[in-house]
C-alpha cells in the first residue's frame, strides 16, 4: 500500500538547516498496524505529514496504493486526502459551532455527496461510536474522549483506506485513553491501515509493528510475532 524510497526533507529553522527526514525508506501493507516513537524532533510528525500528503518530500519517491504522489498538484493531492486518507489529532481540531454530527458529516459535505446518503452514512458511525445521545452537542459540551470520538468519526467517515493517528492519547485521561485506543484498533481489524505517532511506549507497544525514529531517520523497525508476519515485504 506504501512504499518510501530515499526521502529527503529539510527544514530552515533561522539560518540552520535542520534534516527531518534523512534518507527515509519504508513499506507498509495494507491492513497493517504499525506505531512511530522517538524523541521529540525526531522526525515523527514530519513522516506522518508526508504520508498524509499534507506535505511534500524535497527528494525521493513516496508511492500510496501504486500511485506516484510526490508529482501530483496540490488539487489532487487534497482529493487524494479527502478520499483515501483519514487524521486524527491530538488536539481534535473540531470547528466549535458545529455539532458532533455536523462535525463528522463535514468531509461528506465538503465531497459534494447528497443529504439522503450523508444520513444513510453517519447514523450508524455515531452508533459505532457511542454518540448518538450526543451527537447534537456542541464540543465544549463533550468531554475529551467524546471530542476524540468525533474526530475519529470524521476521520473515517469517508471510508478511507489509511488512518493517520498522531499523539490520539495525548490530551486524554487514562480511560478515556484506553477508548479511543481500542476504537482504533477495532477499525484496524476491520481492514483499515493504522499508522500511530506516540511518545506513549505503552500505546507504541500495542502495534503489530514499531518504527522508531532518532534525527531524521528510522533506527530500528520490529514486527511482533504475529501470523502475518510479512510486514515488512510488500508496498
Amino acid at each position: 500500500m506504501i512504499r518510501v524510497s530515499g526521502v529527503h526533507k529539510t527544514f530552515l529553522l533561522g539560518d540552520e538547516p535542520v534534516h527531518a527526514l534523512n534518507d527515509i525508506q519504508l513499506s507498509i501493507n495494507a491492513g497493517e498496524y504499525l506505531s512511530v516513537m522517538g524523541p521529540s524532533g525526531s522526525g515523527k510528525s514530519t513522516l506522518l505529514n508526508m504520508l498524509g500528503l499534507l506535505d511534500v518530500p524535497d527528494k525521493g519517491k513516496y508511492w500510496l496504493s501504486g500511485t506516484d504522489t510526490v508529482p501530483l498538484s496540490e488539487e489532487q493531492r487534497a482529493v487524494y486526502r479527502r478520499n483515501e486518507i483519514g487524521f486524527v489529532f491530538q488536539s481534535y481540531h473540531l470547528i466549535p459551532r458545529l455539532s458532533a454530527a455536523e462535525n463528522i458529516e463535514l468531509p461528506l459535505i465538503l465531497a459534494g455527496i447528497a443529504p439522503a446518503e450523508r444520513q444513510r452514512r453517519l447514523q450508524p458511525v455515531l452508533e459505532r461510536l457511542g454518540l448518538t445521545d450526543r451527537a447534537g452537542h456542541l464540543p465544549n459540551q463533550l468531554s475529551g474522549g467524546q471530542r476524540q470520538r468525533v474526530a475519529i468519526g470524521r476521520a473515517i467517515i469517508m471510508r478511507p483506506h489509511l488512518l493517520l493517528a498522531d499523539e490520539p492519547t495525548g490530551n486524554l485521561d487514562s480511560q478515556s485513553g484506553a477508548e479511543v485506543v481500542a476504537l482504533l484498533e477495532e477499525l484496524n481489524a476491520d481492514g483499515i491501515t493504522l499508522i500511530v505517532v506516540t511518545h506513549d511506549a505503552a500505546l507504541g507497544k500495542r502495534a503489530h509493528r514499531r518504527v522508531r525514529m532518532v534525527d531524521g531517520r528510522i533506527v530500528s523497525d520490529d514486527c511482533s510475532s504475529t501470523p502475518d508476519n510479512n510486514h515488512r515485504s510488500g508496498a
